[in-house]
């Protein structure tokens, strides 16, 4: 995936948080990624692991490391 992007292709949300399980982004924002400026996508990319970390998430692994 490319640096602009947290996706790890897992893309299962957590109902209660609304949280991607995989990146932990929201509907709303994976829906505008790739409208949304540079500055932007990585404003919210420094936020996602402690935005998981504060809802009680733990990431998923990527598809490729689950073996």
């Amino acid at each position: 995936m490319s640096k602009e992007t947290p996706c790890i292709a897992v893309c299962t949300m957590d109902p209660k948080t609304k949280l991607c399980f995989g990146c932990g982004r929201t509907l709303p924002e994976i829906a505008r990624w790739h409208s949304m400026a540079t500055a932007e996508r990585l404003a919210i990319m420094e936020r996602l692991a402690a935005r998981m970390a504060e809802a009680g998430l733990v990431p998923v692994p990527a598809r490729a490391e689950r073996g």
